[in-house]
């Protein structure tokens, strides 16, 4: 089956943005499809005053699995811990600029994981780490 996909998902896709592990990530998270195998994880270094001050990412999956890993690392960068939690799959799919309908389970895995690593951070913080 062919899909049409928009230019920011071809774009992201074949030029990834922020790959790799965020250098002194003080939150990270892994999140995967089983039923897919889509797998996305997260890092993320957050300043003493709670911005996001670098996001990296790595995917293993299909095309807009990887695309959206790379346009969330652009959304999160300069946010607030709190627009952050904000993100959900809906936004990264807009920012997008849409992703075919069958494709949108490719898509979850960028709210699930910036949940899961802003509850890693914050569990960080309250261990006094």
């Amino acid at each position: 089956m062919a899909f049409e996909y928009s230019a920011a998902v071809l774009d992201h896709y074949e030029s990834p943005r922020n790959v790799g592990e965020a250098p002194r990530a003080n939150a990270q998270a892994e999140v995967r499809s089983d039923a897919h195998g889509d797998r996305l994880t997260l890092s993320l270094r957050i300043t003493p005053d709670g911005i996001v001050e670098e996001a990296r990412f790595r995917a293993y999956g299909c095309v807009v699995a990887i695309a959206a890993g790379s346009m969330l690392t652009e959304m999160l960068h300069g946010l607030t811990l709190a627009a952050a939690a904000e993100i959900s799959d809906a936004d990264v799919a807009r920012a997008l600029g849409g992703v075919p309908e069958t494709k949108l389970r490719c898509s979850v895995l960028a709210g699930e994981a910036i949940g899961r690593a802003l509850e890693a951070f914050q569990a960080r913080e309250r261990a006094g780490r």
